[in-house]
């Protein structure tokens, strides 16, 4: 059963602004394992790295209800890439998190699609 989908659409050059003017941002946003990964990348990789680790951390408390905060925190989340390049995307969450992340010249976005288990499913469900 869908739980919750969440949708987030980050600016290249607005995280480049941001990234510039506050560069613990990294730390603040990125694992020390996600962290370790950013550190190998340069130029417009390492942006799109960090925009599309940024934007997959959004898109999951979209698609939980929360947003960022006391219950779910940055660190909370962790977007690591199998052998074969697709993202994995582990948090607090009992089900499945499906996670896509893109980039353009401009943009880099993530979507994420949270799914319960239908053993995990109570007809009571509530979210708010």
């Amino acid at each position: 059963m869908i739980f919750g989908i969440g949708l987030d659409l980050v600016e290249l050059e607005r995280m480049q602004q941001t990234l510039l003017r506050q560069p613990r941002i990294v730390q603040r946003v990125l694992t020390k394992r996600e962290q370790e990964r950013f550190e190998t990348l340069s130029g417009v990789r390492s942006l799109e790295y960090l925009a599309g680790r940024f934007a997959a951390k959004e898109a999951f408390v979209k698609a939980l209800g929360t947003g960022i905060g006391s219950d779910v925190s940055w660190l909370d989340l962790e977007v690591l890439n199998e052998a074969s390049g697709r993202p994995v995307m582990t948090g607090p969450f009992e089900g499945i998190i499906h996670l896509s992340i893109t980039h353009s010249d401009q943009y880099a976005a993530a979507q994420v699609l949270l799914e319960k288990r239908s053993s995990d499913v109570s007809t009571n469900v509530d979210r708010n």
